[in-house]
């Protein structure tokens, strides 16, 4: 398995053994302290040896970062900065997930520009030049390394901050397969669930553009075929390498369309009920494929999607369709293993409320194809209680 340069949001480099080329979009610096931001079971794993080790051949000195928790809040971005102060750090390189990479990017905004996360809350509100930075993801979910937003959590009030600069994307990113085939199979099941997620989702937003689209469809055929088989056969690098390319091709699809209301619906999740992520979104988004579908022109473009990926006629009515999605991606929720119902987690009736709120309030809700209010977030979460 060779490797191959594709241009998506971001210069991307994909194949086996490539992220011990990590060093190779910084030749131009001249900068030689490096920062590599991590979390422990990336570091126990070798996996940031392997980039360190070619930051080191390349003449870098090398500083590690490797405290970052899942779903990253303030205190890590602060730490990560303590951090980088100390290294005098003048590249940073995100070796890990989506959290490694949000820290990264956090402490890039604050770093270079100051002041605390929630200054940099929205698009474009860091006027100072950042540090270069290179993403080395590790799982195959978010597509963070092909995106300019930061996702950090304000400890206090538990909302995630998108925080977005087009100066925090990545120099470069390497997409090694290799270094996902450690991955624990619940990791597998969430981030997957994740990635397809953001391939339906990206395909129908209001803010599509025909380069979304493109990305979305081919993110959408890479996954949702090569799901099923790392679930049943977690060696299988070929299959590994599909789902890290479509993670990444539908975080660049993200880059440029957003997202909808399944990440507004699985937000609240995560932040009252502790529900993983990628749990919480693969949930409850076959219901907002059968909401959203109701509008004709959302249906086509699921038709649209399916068709690509070989999983209906291209004549396919869109009703037909609309109903077929919404039963592949409940299949996929279950053969990753993942929770069915809200009610496995002790989210009950009572909850809805305050849940619906919450969700109308996320910032992906403004994006999704069709407005849902209160009372349509309330029933989308009834039908996935049981």
């Amino acid at each position: 398995m060779g490797t191959e340069r594709l241009e998506l949001s971001v210069p991307v480099l994909h194949g086996a053994g490539c992220a011990a080329e990590a060093a190779s979009c910084l030749a131009d610096l001249t900068g030689r302290h490096a920062l590599v931001v991590t979390d422990p079971g990336v570091m126990s794993a070798g996996h940031a040896d392997v980039v360190i080790r070619a930051l080191e051949a390349a003449g870098f000195h090398v500083g590690i970062f490797d405290a970052v928790h899942e779903n990253p809040t303030t205190l890590d971005v602060q730490a990560c900065v303590e951090a980088a102060r100390t290294h005098r750090a003048e590249v940073l390189v995100a070796v890990g997930g989506g959290s490694s990479m949000d820290a990264a990017k956090g402490c890039n905004f604050i770093l270079t520009n100051g002041g605390r996360m929630q200054d940099y809350w929205g698009v474009d509100k860091a006027p100072e030049p950042m540090l270069p930075f290179v993403a080395v993801p590790t799982t195959a979910g978010t597509g963070s390394e092909c995106q300019r937003f930061a996702l950090i959590s304000d400890p206090q009030t538990h909302r995630k901050m998108a925080c977005g600069d087009r100066k925090t994307l990545a120099r470069m990113a390497f997409l090694d397969p290799v270094l996902t085939l450690t991955q624990p199979g619940f990791v597998t099941a969430c981030t997957g669930m994740d990635a397809l997620s953001h391939a339906v989702e990206a395909a129908v937003t209001n803010r599509a553009t025909p380069r979304s689209v493109a990305l979305a469809r081919d993110a959408f055929r890479l996954i949702v075929h090569a799901l099923p088989t790392v679930m049943e056969d977690p060696g299988n690098l070929p299959a590994r390498s599909d789902m890290q390319l479509g993670a990444a091709m539908a975080g660049a699809a993200i880059e440029f369309s957003m997202l909808g209301a399944a990440h507004s619906a699985a937000n609240p999740l995560t932040a009252h009920f502790d529900v993983v992520h990628g749990q919480a979104v693969g949930l409850m988004l076959p219901g907002i494929v059968r909401r959203n579908g109701r509008d004709p022109a959302v249906a086509a473009g699921y038709r649209d999607l399916l068709a690509h990926a070989d999983l209906v006629a291209p004549d396919c009515p869109p009703p037909d369709a609309v109903a077929h999605l919404e039963s592949i991606l409940r299949q996929r929720l279950v053969c990753t293993g993942l929770a069915a119902a809200l009610g496995d987690f002790g989210v009950s009736e009572d909850d809805l409320p305050q849940l619906s709120r919450n969700a109308t309030e996320q910032w992906t809700a403004q994006f999704n194809p069709c407005l849902l209010d209160e009372t349509d977030f309330e029933n989308l979460y009834r039908d996935a209680l049981s």
